[in-house]
């Protein structure tokens, strides 16, 4: 199950991060569990080896048909793995959810931040409509269309998130009305596959 007969006569010592983490795991497996803990299983790892082990443990637990709970502070290791998580801050659940919703709909400045990079700004609710909401702010020129049923009073404070591979950059004059703004570019870094 965890590929590591071949090294069954290696004392510990002898083997990889890695191997000594798929070792373990399979020890706690042993007594065929309903539900196992992990507490940052990967956090001894390297980078490559931490997301080949990811995907090897996510398969096992499958497999396995066992209810893990893993803890680890690593955001892009938990939406890699989860089917659902919980944020936490402070000891308290904030949210919980698919990662995909967590990510695409936080419900907090907290899970905003929490969860990949995001572009926050502050406003107020101009309009409310009962699939979506107009929302300005000091920072922007133009209105925020806001819509998956959000609602609120006209007036009502609210953050808007918006990630970073949901803008567009371009010289072209905006199509909409709503949703855009007006910036500079003024540092770029290169990170291999994105910039920055």
């Amino acid at each position: 199950l965890v590929q590591m007969s071949k090294y069954a006569q290696r004392k510990p010592h002898q083997l990889s991060g890695g191997q000594q983490q798929r070792v373990a795991l399979a020890r706690s497996l042993v007594k065929r569990p309903k539900l196992l803990l992990l507490d940052e299983p990967m956090s001894a790892l390297d980078k490559k080896i931490r997301q080949k082990t990811q995907l090897e443990l996510v398969n096992i637990i499958d497999k396995v048909d066992v209810t893990c709970v893993m803890v680890t502070h690593d955001q892009e290791e938990a939406m890699t793995m989860a089917s659902r998580l919980a944020v936490m801050s402070e000891g308290k659940i904030v949210q919980i959810g698919a990662p995909g919703e967590v990510y695409e709909f936080p419900n907090s400045r907290f899970s905003a931040e929490f969860i990949g990079s995001t572009n926050l700004f502050e406003g107020r609710v101009v309009e409310d409509e009962p699939d979506h909401i107009f929302v300005e702010s000091d920072d922007l020129e133009a209105r925020m269309y806001v819509s998956h049923g959000v609602t609120g009073p006209l007036g009502m404070p609210v953050g808007i998130s918006v990630r970073p591979e949901r803008v567009h950059v371009s010289r072209e004059k905006p199509g909409s009305k709503h949703n855009w703004a007006r910036g500079v570019v003024t540092d770029i870094a290169y990170m291999g596959s994105y910039s920055l």
